[in-house]
């Protein structure tokens, strides 16, 4: 979807900028170039040693940490949850308002390297308790069985390290637990064992126009699976949530609860269980005694240094802040890969203008899906993609028309005048990793005087012929439709693959049950460990993955 999540960070609290330029340094402290000022400086406090060892750390509540964090409380561990950013809530926090939600978005600024550069801000980012699922679109397809088999299938990429039987049973349990809305049966993909809990939500108008097009084309389609109530729904840990009101605003946080986000959800369950949530806390230090274990964190909460000690630490901060800490902390550096394997979906959008009046913000965004393009027999690259409609917010739409087309001003505004009246279609394919791609820390220092997190990516030729495979595709669409002015807005999602896993820690920083090779206590959970992209949204596969690595990890204590 457009300038979608990645799924689970947290909001840094608004701090003073730190200068970088040295001469401005200077005029501002009235103090000659050069010179230091000669102003004592107090010795720095001792943090405080705890007085207790927790079980487990988990930093970060997102689509990784909260699922992770609500199974190891029901197991009996004395578990804490550490959050950059803040308890919301939803029903007063959460306005249907693009400009007002900016707050969920991670602000910290993120520099882009490449050819082609990942837009950051609001696009791939997540604050608060409940990370980037506050803001997520809920689009929840499973992966098909063969989206984990790439270099067998194709003999390029990377395959991971277990096959689709090791998550089937838990992309049950998620949409059963969530309340997800979705068609029954699904036409792609191999037979489920239980269908969806709820029936699919309504299809919007982008859905309805882009299911015309398709069936005039012969391409088949199938309302998508969202991980947003279509019926009232119970539960557990929360009690009722209401249905979804189809108001559009999913990506500027769900205000009722219907949206399946952590903070309404795996979070709830686990305080239920004795979890203890701590927001507003950032992760700055990693700490480890002399045979390289891990003992504790220090983190900023407040405004004021806090240590906490612990057993294991399970790391769960995103493709971003997860390989930024183990950077910065030298820490699970052995094989060389950390920050390495950067993937982003080819997310190529195509809009069209239609004498119906569409109304792109109303409904759930992603309303309509098609996978008959996940293996297309006329590929000339390795892996697939799927089709989506898209439902989009003014505010975001005129900035990429602004961006796409070129336009400002009163042309810009003519334009827009169009917008009730504009629907969209966009992709998620598969996306190679390439050595070029990768993650870095830059000189540049943050506000907290840490190095920024540098993203270098150039699509290669692979994301550049499946991206000119589907603008053709998409504008046939369009065109079999009835659209009018189609156009192309180039862009990537998600970021992925930074810490990824794998059978060896000659080439992956975690094996296939998360544990970091090289740190005997230290496992890693979100979108970094993916050793491919996918062809889905990778929302439910984190959240298997996090169950999964939970259960493992209780396996191996028994």
């Amino acid at each position: 979807m457009p300038d979608e999540e990645t799924l689970e960070e947290g909001i840094l609290n608004p701090v003073k900028p730190e200068i970088q330029d040295p001469l401005l340094k200077s005029l501002l402290a009235d103090t000659p170039v050069g010179e230091t000022p000669l102003v004592p400086q107090p010795a720095p406090l001792e943090i405080p040693l705890p007085a207790e060892t927790v079980d487990c750390i988990v930093i970060g509540t997102g689509a990784g940490g909260a699922p992770l964090l609500a199974r190891l409380a029901m197991a009996g561990l004395k578990v804490v949850a550490l959050e950059a950013g803040p308890w919301h809530d939803p029903k007063k926090d959460f306005a249907t308002d693009e400009k007002a939600q900016e707050f969920l978005f991670w602000n910290d600024e993120r520099l882009s390297a490449g050819h082609d550069p990942v837009a950051f801000g609001k696009n791939n980012s997540g604050t608060g308790v409940g990370g980037s699922t506050l803001h997520y679109t809920a689009y929840t397809p499973r992966p098909q069985p063969e989206d984990l088999h790439l270099h067998r299938d194709f003999g390029a990429g990377v395959d991971w390290p277990f096959g689709y039987e090791e998550l089937e049973p838990y992309f049950e349990e998620l949409e059963q637990f969530l309340g997800i809305s979705g068609p029954t049966p699904y036409p792609w993909g191999p037979p489920r064992r239980k269908g969806y809990p709820l029936a699919p939500l309504p299809l919007n108008g982008a859905a309805q126009l882009m299911q015309r097009g398709c069936e005039t084309l012969g391409i088949k389609t199938s309302p998508a699976a969202n991980a947003a109530l279509s019926a009232r729904y119970y539960q557990e840990g929360v009690g009722w949530r209401e249905a979804c009101t189809n108001r559009g605003f999913c990506q500027a946080g769900c205000s009722t609860g219907a949206k399946a986000s952590m903070d309404v959800t795996f979070l709830p369950l686990a305080a239920a269980h004795g979890a203890d949530i701590r927001p507003n806390s950032y992760v700055t230090e990693i700490e480890r005694d002399d045979t390289g274990k891990i003992t504790g964190v220090v983190y900023v909460q407040n405004g004021e240094e806090q240590r906490l000690r612990c057993r294991h630490l399970f790391l769960c901060a995103g493709a971003v802040e997860t390989p930024r800490l183990l950077l910065l902390n030298e820490l699970a550096l052995s094989s060389g890969h950390v920050g390495r394997n950067f993937m982003a979906h080819p997310g190529i959008q195509v809009f069209g203008t239609f004498a119906e009046e569409v109304r792109p913000y109303k409904g759930i965004p992603g309303s309509l899906i098609s996978q008959d393009t996940f293996r297309p027999k006329d590929a000339d690259f390795v892996g697939g993609y799927l089709l989506q409609s898209i439902g989009i917010m003014p505010v975001t739409f005129a900035g990429q028309v602004a961006r796409g087309r070129k336009l400002w001003g009163e042309p810009l505004r003519q334009y827009m005048q169009q917008y009730n009246h504009i629907a969209g279609i966009n992709i998620l394919g598969d996306c190679l990793p390439h050595a070029d791609n990768f993650l870095e820390l830059a000189d540049e220092k943050d506000a907290r005087g840490l190095p920024k997190p540098r993203l270098h990516f150039t699509n290669h030729d692979n994301e550049i012929r499946m991206n000119a495979h589907a603008e053709k595709l998409m504008r046939r669409i369009w065109e079999a439709a009835g659209a009018t002015d189609i156009w192309a807005f180039p862009r990537s999602a998600h970021v992925i693959g930074t810490a990824r896993m794998g059978l060896s820690g000659d080439d992956a920083v975690v094996d296939a049950n998360g544990k970091a090779f090289d740190v005997p206590n230290l496992y890693i959970c979100d979108n970094s460990v993916f050793p491919s992209a996918l062809s889905v949204n990778p929302a439910l596969t984190i959240m298997a993955l996090a169950l999964r690595t939970a259960d493992k990890f209780l396996e191996s204590q028994k």
